[in-house]
């Protein structure tokens, strides 16, 4: 009988030793320096990006996807120890989509590269998918300071929310540049949209495949230097244009 219980105590072991590793890992506490990946997509940065990556958080490994910057952004994120990938295809999911095919690691997170958001709040999102309390964490844009979240652009933002919210009853209500989900299974869907309408089919497509979608509060600050895309009238609206057109498919 005792190499039987004996047998039994082992494979208990590595029951335990199975299930904590994913955990240790999102924590950084395995062999590998860097478990996390955290996808940056880049077009012009070159101002935010030495306090960005100077940020980010032991065990969480930048990838600066650069959409065509013409500002030395590559170059300086290079020189502050981040992997570059240059991604020809212009547009938002382009270069998101380029940073996840270059991930190597199981969890992966998104951010803005524009000092908007600080690595240091990742784990507020990036946590809730290591421990297996969602499958797809989204973070909830707080402003913080004026000038941090434009008007008009929280406006285009919670049409968008509340029209997810009756699409696919997914009860999120930021549609925000701050999420984490593993790799493989973010492959796996049938994300199309190359544009600023990548973030919303990302969560569209996950509540389609039966997805846990939580959502917490992260600090928001203005961005460094001028906005590109939310900051203008025009760019909002191209952003809730490109978005409206996901939920509409």
């Amino acid at each position: 009988m005792w190499p039987s219980r004996w047998n039994r105590v082992v494979a208990s072991r590595h029951r335990f030793v199975r299930a904590f590793l994913p955990l240790a890992a999102c924590h950084g506490r395995s062999v590998s320096a860097m478990e996390i990946d955290v996808v940056l997509p880049c077009l012009n940065e070159a101002g935010a990006l030495p306090w960005l990556l100077s940020r980010m958080p032991s065990g969480y490994r930048p990838i600066v996807a650069d959409n065509g910057s013409t500002d030395g952004s590559p170059v300086i994120a290079a020189d502050h120890g981040a992997t570059v990938v240059h991604v020809p295809q212009r547009g938002y999911g382009a270069a998101c989509h380029a940073g996840l095919d270059a991930a190597k690691h199981d969890v992966v997170c998104f951010m803005d590269a524009d000092g908007s958001l600080d690595p240091a709040d990742l784990p507020i999102v990036s946590d809730l998918v290591c421990h297996d309390r969602a499958d797809l964490a989204l973070g909830r844009r707080r402003p913080q300071g004026a000038g941090a979240w434009p008007p008009h652009a929280r406006l285009g933002n919670m049409v968008v929310a509340s029209a997810l919210r009756r699409r696919s009853g997914v009860h999120v209500r930021d549609i925000g540049p701050m999420r984490a989900a593993r790799r493989e299974a973010l492959l796996a869907l049938p994300i199309s949209d190359r544009r600023f309408g990548y973030p919303l089919e990302t969560v569209v497509r996950a509540a389609e495949a039966g997805w846990r979608v939580s959502e917490r509060d992260v600090p928001y600050y203005p961005r460094t230097g001028k906005s590109k895309v939310t900051g203008t009238v025009g760019g909002t609206m191209r952003t809730v244009r490109d978005m409206r057109k996901v939920l509409a498919s």
